[in-house]
């Protein structure tokens, strides 16, 4: 009977309730899910879901395209520096705009409407997130110094204080964050999201990281998917040239975040309606978990996917 078999899946998903309860998991939210209606509303659904049961989701949003749209509609040229948006006054004025005035309160609408409370964020706010600049470096050969490239207000994530956040989690709200942090001179800089998301679950010791992308997770030389990634294998992925583009800040993110004391990491396909609930509660999974050797050492199961 049908009805019998949604009960077995409720069953199924029991253990992991349990586990789960009151514990703190960050959200990575970028990607298709972003944009395609179908997909909010099942993400909106996800939180709730997730609420209902008892975690405390934080979710951490880019906005990407969204920025891009605007700039070209103001007439302003989107350029990039090794995968950086070069920010200068203007642009940040509508990388702020965007993020924190639009698609903030779009995804903030839409949990709202779910059913649970949401409140939106920037890193400006309560002094979320202490940035200081990011500095790229060109080298031009092996005698001479390298040239530092000013890509104006992008910063990198110097410092958390989550005591906001605490106050919101204890008192049942669903933060959503903008990725835009304040420098030491009081004005806004403009962070990836993939950085703020792993530095917050480091703050907060949270129990999760996931990363909601475009992709099914992170893939082998052979381009078959990695189910369970080992923290200390990261490196040589990147050094080997198999992670590349995107894949790489995601990765360093989810190492500082593990080393920070967070349990696992989770990369896993956007694109798949209602991925957060697989991934979650059940055995199989569908994304890259990735641990340290030493977790497994404690827990003694090395191939588990929750």
């Amino acid at each position: 009977m049908e009805i019998l078999e949604k009960a077995k899946i409720l069953i199924s998903a029991l253990p992991y309730f349990r586990e789960f309860y009151k514990k703190v998991m960050v959200i990575k939210y970028g990607g298709h899910a972003m944009v395609d209606e179908d997909l909010k509303k099942a993400f909106a659904q996800d939180i709730a879901l997730m609420k209902y049961v008892g975690i405390r989701p934080i979710i951490v949003h880019g906005g990407g395209p969204q920025i891009n749209k605007v700039m070209e509609r103001m007439g302003i040229k989107p350029v990039f520096v090794e995968g950086q948006r070069v920010t200068d006054e203007e642009t940040m004025n509508v990388v702020e705009m965007v993020l924190v005035g639009t698609v903030n309160k779009e995804i903030v609408s839409l949990i709202n409407h779910s059913g649970v409370p949401a409140v939106g964020l920037s890193g400006r706010d309560g002094n979320l997130i202490i940035a200081e600049k990011m500095k790229i470096y060109k080298y031009t050969g092996e005698d001479r110094p390298p040239e530092i490239i000013d890509i104006g207000r992008v910063g990198k994530v110097k410092e958390v204080n989550p005591e906001v956040l605490h106050t919101l989690i204890e008192r049942e709200f669903v933060p959503v964050i903008a990725p835009v942090g304040v420098g030491p001179d009081g004005c806004a800089y403009n962070i990836n999201a993939d950085l703020v998301a792993g530095a917050l679950a480091g703050a907060l010791k949270a129990e999760k990281l996931i990363y909601l992308s475009d992709v099914e997770g992170v893939k082998d030389e052979k381009g078959e998917l990695i189910s369970t990634l080992y923290v200390e294998d990261i490196q040589d992925l990147i050094d080997q040239g198999v992670a590349k583009g995107g894949m790489i800040p995601k990765l360093k993110s989810a190492r500082k975040a593990i080393k920070a004391g967070v349990k696992k990491v989770h990369i896993i396909d956007g694109r798949i309606p209602h991925s957060l609930l697989i991934e979650l509660f059940t055995d199989e999974g569908l994304g890259t978990q990735i641990i340290s050797k030493n977790f497994v050492e404690e827990v003694g199961v090395a191939e588990e996917r929750a």
